[in-house]
């Protein structure tokens, strides 16, 4: 009962706010238009992001501008679950603002490496993060180069990761985004425990670790099949936490000698005979179709828990990558099929 006293405002906020997402039908009629405008004006009668673009000057209706106000969108949809929170929801959900956090870090590294024009355009960023992070978008867009962006981290819990990739011999971005990845899963999952207790606990224990688990599986295959990375090198990239995946089939995942025989374990695990890995989905594939899987049954047995607010972000995040996915797709004059299996189907 206490649960569903401290859980009942935010469950009828995100119900109406779910009504609002974008269903099928949307995506089908967005996946048949050919040019980024006539998606603008389609989304301009949406209730998700009409509040957002109507105001929004002709002139500023291009693709770098929509995905901007698909993020304000975003941060707008945490803010109101948040106000809803009680002290220990609010707790959970600094969980997602370390998410928005590395974001923003892994978006300031790509404008310094790419040497991109001051300033970075970070402007409709700044209120979120003034209110709810650490990170100050001031100090951020004054960095020239990575090593300036590491020093400007200086107050952060990102500062000392980071750190140590600045003092190693000519670190890439690929290096940084890494380290940033592995520390924030990692913190992620030591923390939870200090945060949740009792089912919450185990439902997050779930919903992280079934996630590190497919992450895990993606690096390992990309390691082999795009960089033929030795198995000491792969071990340096993924992080060392054990969830479904037994600690034999991990270790006999990374020594695998070829793509093949990596496939070939994958084969016996558990999310392969759990989830039918046929050799018709990919990783990223399989990645998305059991966290949907997981994070709906979640919901659906437990409506009055962290599960809620899981789902919801979970829907408004693929979202925006689906939309962001079709804008670029139209850009490329897809086709309609094209774009529709580009983008995949929505999450209920």
């Amino acid at each position: 009962m206490d649960k569903v006293m401290s859980y009942s405002g935010i469950v009828a906020k995100l119900k109406a706010m779910q009504a609002k997402l974008l269903t099928d039908e949307d995506f089908e009629t967005i996946a048949g238009m050919h040019t980024v405008p006539e998606v603008i004006e389609y989304l301009k009668e949406t209730p998700s992001y009409e509040p957002y673009i109507g105001p929004l000057d002709a002139s500023l209706h291009h693709r770098r501008h929509i995905e901007k106000v698909l993020i304000q969108s975003l941060y707008d949809d945490y803010t109101k679950v948040f106000r809803f929170a009680g002290i220990e929801q609010k707790k959970f959900m600094k969980f997602y603002i370390k998410r928005y956090e590395v974001d923003l870090v892994n978006y300031c590294l790509r404008i310094v490496f790419n040497h991109y024009d001051w300033p970075f355009d970070l402007d409709y960023k700044r209120d979120f993060f003034d209110r709810y992070s650490q990170l100050k978008i001031d100090k951020l867009i004054t960095s020239n180069s990575p090593e300036e962006l590491v020093e400007n981290l200086k107050d952060t819990e990102y500062y000392e990761p980071l750190s140590r990739i600045k003092n190693t011999e000519n670190p890439t971005l690929f290096d940084y985004d890494l380290a940033l990845d592995l520390y924030s899963f990692s913190s992620i999952w030591k923390s939870r425990k200090r945060t949740l207790a009792g089912k919450e606990l185990e439902l997050f224990t779930k919903d992280v670790g079934t996630a590190i688990d497919l992450m895990n599986l993606q690096w390992i295959y990309r390691a082999k099949k795009y960089y033929n990375m030795l198995p000491p090198d792969i071990y340096a990239i993924v992080l060392p936490i054990h969830y479904r995946l037994k600690i034999e089939n991990f270790k006999a995942l990374v020594e695998a000698p070829s793509v093949t025989e990596f496939l070939n374990v994958l084969s016996g695990t558990y999310y392969a005979k759990r989830y039918n890995l046929d050799g018709t989905k990919t990783l990223e594939q399989l990645y998305k179709e059991c966290m949907i899987k997981l994070y709906m049954s979640d919901r659906r047995n437990n409506p009055y828990s962290v599960a809620s607010i899981n789902t919801y972000f979970f829907q408004k995040e693929n979202e925006i990558d689906k939309l962001t996915a079709a804008l670029e797709c139209i850009r490329y004059d897809l086709s309609k099929g094209e774009t529709l299996n580009y983008i995949g189907g929505v999450i209920h």
